[in-house]
């Protein structure tokens, strides 16, 4: 009964075609935003900001980028941690060569110059897709991190490549704390979700799902391939590329090319698969779900292995985790393809129609 319609009438296109055209919806994601900018930093502790918090927005970021690319577009990558770590040693250059550079500046500079590189490594997707595609885009993601290593420059001259980011500043306030590195990164989350969820709506977004669908078509009906593939990867990358400045200045502080490994980008790709493809709130929920699944298995496990008198060490914890989720994507992939976004849109339309059947 909460959750109903009934009485709402549009009376214009553009109220039609907002992002939340139920009235329910647009509260419940005003409570949300007021509980994310103002509950949680009142009652949050320091381990939720800097090892839960934080890093599930980055990481909700990065698998948004890729799920404009592999979702909406149909191009599959496996270089998104690739262009995370471009992102990331970007806006550590920007900060260190141009004194005085605006932060949202370089982070915006951070992710165009992933664009760049994002562009030049979709190229590729001209001509071939599929899996062959998911091999060039992979080439990406040796070659980045080799040239990261190889090219002492990107690093400030370091040896090993490590970096460590720069103090920020914003309009004269250090973000120096992590409840200020939290709202830093979920204002730009925000942000640039919004944004994404605008541009899927839009002809663009449009002519990403009509290749998607079928290329052939799509040209066919006068949508440019080219121009359509290719901007999708810019529009990705870029993502990807702020999202990896952030993982680098509001999450480790330091970092270096070997952590941007083919590892992160595979746990990106099951974000989007757990989550939903095609999907914006999937990215969100498929974050949520790979980074607290091993928390709660940490805690859980061992306490099992306990009460059973199990033998557990923590190698086996780590390979149960694999285990799970290994088993989780062969789900997801058979039972509800479209991920925990598919779930919980059948639940919103049950609680629509309830008490009557579906």
């Amino acid at each position: 009964m909460l959750y109903r319609e009934s009485g709402q009438f549009k009376t214009s296109y553009v109220a039609d075609s907002q992002i939340f055209p139920i009235r329910q919806d647009r509260i419940g994601f005003g409570v949300l935003m007021a509980v994310a900018f103002i509950g949680i930093p009142l009652v949050g502790s320091e381990y939720w900001f800097t090892a839960i918090l934080t890093p599930f927005l980055i990481l909700a970021l990065a698998a948004l980028g890729l799920n404009i690319l592999t979702g909406y577009a149909g191009q599959l990558s496996l270089g998104t941690a690739a262009f995370m770590a471009v992102g990331a040693y970007a806006a550590y250059n920007f900060q260190l060569r141009i004194e005085g550079i605006p932060v949202l500046l370089t982070f915006i500079l951070a992710g165009l110059s992933a664009a760049l590189v994002g562009v030049a490594f979709g190229l590729p997707s001209l001509r071939i897709k599929g899996f062959y595609l998911a091999v060039a885009t992979l080439a990406a993601q040796f070659f980045v991190v080799w040239a990261l290593t190889k090219f002492p420059w990107l690093s400030n001259n370091s040896s090993s490549g490590v970096i460590t980011a720069q103090r920020l500043d914003l309009f004269g306030i250090a973000i120096d704390t992590p409840v200020k590195r939290y709202l830093f990164v979920l204002a730009m989350v925000t942000v640039l979700a919004l944004i994404a969820k605008n541009l899927v709506r839009s002809a663009t977004g449009r002519a990403w799902m009509a290749v998607r669908d079928m290329d052939v078509a799509a040209e066919v009906i006068g949508i440019p391939l080219m121009r359509t593939k290719l901007l999708a990867f810019a529009v990705s990358s870029f993502y990807c590329g702020v999202a990896g400045a952030l993982y680098a200045f509001c999450y480790l502080g330091s970092v270096e090319p070997d952590g941007f490994s083919l590892d992160l980008s595979f746990r990106i790709l099951f974000m989007i698969i757990i989550g939903g493809v095609g999907s914006i709130l999937g990215s969100f929920l498929g974050a949520a779900f790979i980074l607290l699944l091993p928390i709660f298995l940490d805690n859980v496990l061992p306490g099992l292995a306990a009460l059973l008198h199990l033998p557990f060490t923590n190698a086996t914890v780590s390979h149960i985790q694999l285990m799970v989720f290994g088993g989780l994507i062969i789900f997801f992939l058979i039972v509800e393809p479209h991920g925990l976004a598919r779930l919980w849109q059948i639940a919103k339309e049950k609680l629509r129609l309830w008490p009557f059947p579906h």
